[in-house]
């Protein structure tokens, strides 16, 4: 074990990674060492990543008997299957296998326990192996049968069923909401649903999705009906989430070149909980240069959260955000023809915080990509944020 180093305030906790940790790291990317090629037969195929990446976090971690500046060990591989008949049947199979090393695993308690969870119907979540400073873990989440024909597709199982209109916030999106803050994860989560979708013409589709649950009511059951009318793309959505009725709306137009998106949501109240509204309104814009930015405005009426912890944050679909309004703001930039850069910020006028993310991302070779991506939270010292942290990390993707 490496010792504690003091500096200013903080002290620094480099851990030495037991002699087993580099096996399962060689293990992982030799299962990953396939021909790189995304068809294997006529009806099979497949595709995913290997990723490394060292996070570096400064906060106070609850339980922990020490704060200051935290390091964290990632190393994570995606495996994307597929099987496509000619028929119109296919079946996906995806799934993400991650071994995380260092002083969260080792020094803050339940930190294991929060990456082992499952909320669906089957807990298909497995915690491979776990030792005192890293553990192993691996979940699916894409695990579905589709049936595509005509004007119909069916899909039953593990799935995304993405009802959001806006890029960042979406309060139309009743069945796997996803954090903004999650800098690991752009397949985004899934859930276990039963999907049933009818298209009517060019623009115009209605959906039923069921997403059900061992309490019968913490079910969602909803229907979406999506058309267009003069020049606006418009949604209406309604149905059943978690003991509550929810009703919603969202559009997209287009405004002299600028993309113009918003959604609406209502929740019934229930016994205990008040009932509720989120709105959220943003607008795109590509400029001349290339640089691509968005803007975009929420309210959620439950409030946001009263306490913040980095890494903790849950986000639901009744209460996506973690201040009452919000504000966010984001712009990319083609740096070079291989190099992109982007910022995004967050302003929390009802806590009196923001948050900041700056992103470098490039390509050094073919399928191989390095990314520099920091996160910063600050607040006033009555704020959630104001001992919230700072997070800064690098990762390498080699994709096949």
């Amino acid at each position: 074990m490496a010792g504690k180093t003091t500096t200013t305030g903080h002290f620094v906790r480099m851990p030495a990674l037991t002699r087993s940790l580099p096996l399962f790291m060689l293990l992982l990317l030799f299962a990953s060492a396939s021909p790189s090629v995304a068809q294997l037969s006529e009806h099979i195929r497949f595709s995913g990543y290997v990723q490394g990446s060292p996070v570096r976090i400064a906060a106070e971690m609850p339980g922990a008997a020490s704060d200051g500046i935290w390091w964290e060990y990632r190393l994570q591989k995606r495996l994307n299957l597929a099987y496509v008949s000619d028929s119109g049947f296919s079946m996906h199979w995806q799934m993400r296998t991650r071994l995380f090393a260092g002083d969260l695993v080792r020094d803050v308690p339940g930190y294991a326990g929060l990456i082992d969870t499952d909320t669906g119907l089957v807990n298909a979540s497995w915690m491979v192996a776990r030792r005192d400073s890293w553990f192993l873990h691996h979940i699916p989440d894409r695990f579905y049968a589709e049936w595509d024909r005509g004007d119909w597709n069916i899909r039953v199982g593990r799935q995304r069923v993405n009802w959001g209109v806006n890029l960042i916030s979406n309060p139309n999106d009743l069945f796997n909401q996803y954090s903004f803050y999650d800098f690991d994860y752009p397949e985004r989560p899934g859930s276990g649903a039963v999907r049933v979708q009818r298209f009517l013409g060019f623009n115009s589709r209605m959906e039923v999705a069921v997403r059900p649950a061992s309490d019968l009511e913490q079910s969602v059951a909803a229907f979406l009906y999506a058309f267009g009318a003069r020049g606006y793309d418009i949604q209406l959505m309604g149905g059943y989430y978690r003991e509550r009725f929810v009703a919603g709306a969202g559009f997209a137009c287009d405004f002299r070149g600028a993309g113009i998106k918003g959604e609406l949501s209502y929740y019934s109240g229930r016994e205990g909980v008040s009932s509720a509204y989120i709105a959220a309104v943003s607008v795109e814009y590509m400029f001349r240069s290339g640089m691509f930015g968005v803007i975009e405005a929420l309210y959620n009426h439950r409030g946001g959260t009263d306490d913040f912890m980095l890494f903790g944050a849950t986000l639901a679909p009744d209460n996506p955000s973690l201040t009452r309004y919000q504000l966010t703001s984001q712009v990319r930039y083609a740096l070079h023809p291989l190099v992109d850069g982007s910022l995004a910020a967050i302003w929390y006028p009802d806590e009196k915080g923001a948050f900041v993310s700056p992103a470098v991302i490039g390509s050094v070779a073919q399928n191989l990509d390095v990314q520099v991506l920091g996160q910063w939270f600050a607040g006033s010292g009555d704020s959630i944020f104001s001992n919230s942290g700072r997070v800064f990390t690098a990762s390498i993707t080699w994709s096949f």
